[in-house]
C-alpha cells in the first residue's frame, strides 16, 4: 500500500510540475503530458478502488 501512496504523490508532483512548466514556457507539450498522466492515473486509481471493493464483497465473513 505504501507503494501506491508513493506513486500517487509522485504523480501529483509530476502533474503540478508539468502545469508549471506550461505556464512558464507556454509549450503545449507540457500541458498535454500533464493531462495524459492525470487521466491514466485516474484510471489506475479507479481500477485499484474497484479491486478493493470487489475484494470486500467477495470475502464471506465468518
Amino acid at each position: 500500500m505504501w507503494l501506491l501512496r508513493l506513486l500517487a504523490v509522485l504523480t501529483v508532483i509530476s502533474v503540478v510540475v508539468g502545469v508549471a512548466l506550461f505556464l512558464l514556457t507556454r509549450d503545449q507539450r507540457y500541458l498535454q503530458f500533464s493531462w495524459r498522466l492525470f487521466r491514466y492515473a485516474l484510471i489506475v486509481a479507479l481500477l485499484v478502488f474497484a479491486l478493493l471493493i470487489f475484494e470486500r464483497m467477495a470475502v464471506i465473513p465468518f
